[in-house]
């Protein structure tokens, strides 16, 4: 049931011209910033040629290309979560949902999973376009593999604080600056702590992500996405649970 509910989700997704356009927007961005990071380090090659261990293309275009996904990622994403249950109440098909024979957790695993993998379309370019890199020079694939699961687990961290906040209103547009303000501020009160220990730290997906992004596959790190999304799911089964009951 879970299956066919993202499935569902991802026809719907696919079937929408916003989505088309927000794939080019996005693909384009991506493409620019990686033909200019490979332009910027071409043209430091002579400098880098006269270090005793200079870096490579992975470390130089890779990990800042993975680190603007990253961002692009958690502007993006409340865009598309806003519509999965805030469209539903608004359109008020919420209940005709809620009245079937599902499980909260089916309802929101299927739109979560759904939209998880219409995201992974979306930056499956990524990996695309450095391993294109290996046609002309030694790549780190332990460092690209680290930069694309902490990736997937960012992403599916973003997935779950947007379906919350979207199950929390009927204002699609509403839920889309909430989820955004949610991850901003995050994102925000992290760059902003001065002390190492601060508890900002410790609660930020992009602070957690940086470790991924160096190439360092920590377990607490993983742990912490994996936290992290699963209380969102729970909030977000515990919301429709109540407006099941409640109405």
């Amino acid at each position: 049931m879970i299956r066919l509910l993202a499935l569902r989700e991802l026809r719907s997704l696919f079937s929408m011209p916003s989505t088309w356009f927000a794939l080019a927007v996005l693909q384009f961005i991506f493409a620019w910033f990686f033909l200019a990071r490979l332009e910027a380090f071409l043209e430091i090659q002579p400098q880098l040629a006269q270090l005793a261990n200079p870096p490579g293309a992975t470390v130089s275009i890779a990990a800042p290309l993975f680190n603007t996904a990253a961002l692009l990622l958690m502007m993006l994403v409340p865009m598309f979560t806003m519509r999965l249950i805030a469209e539903e109440r608004r359109n008020q098909t919420l209940a005709l949902l809620l009245s079937a024979p599902l499980s909260g957790y089916h309802i929101v695993l299927g739109k979560f999973f759904g939209l998880l993998a219409f995201l992974l379309v979306l930056t499956i370019s990524i990996p695309l376009m450095l391993y294109s890199l290996a046609l002309g020079t030694q790549l780190d694939h332990g460092l690209l593999l680290s930069n694309v699961i902490g990736l997937l687990l960012l992403t599916a961290s973003y997935v779950a604080v947007g379906l919350y906040v979207s199950a929390l209103t009927s204002q699609p547009v509403i839920a889309a600056i909430g989820a955004l303000a949610v991850l901003a501020g995050l994102w925000l009160a992290d760059i902003g702590a001065t002390a190492a220990d601060s508890a900002w730290h410790l609660i930020s997906p992009l602070n957690h992500f940086q470790n991924f992004n160096a190439g360092l596959l920590d377990s607490s790190d993983a742990a912490f996405f994996l936290l992290f999304t699963a209380v969102f799911l729970l909030l977000t089964v515990s919301r429709l649970h109540n407006s099941r009951v409640y109405g």
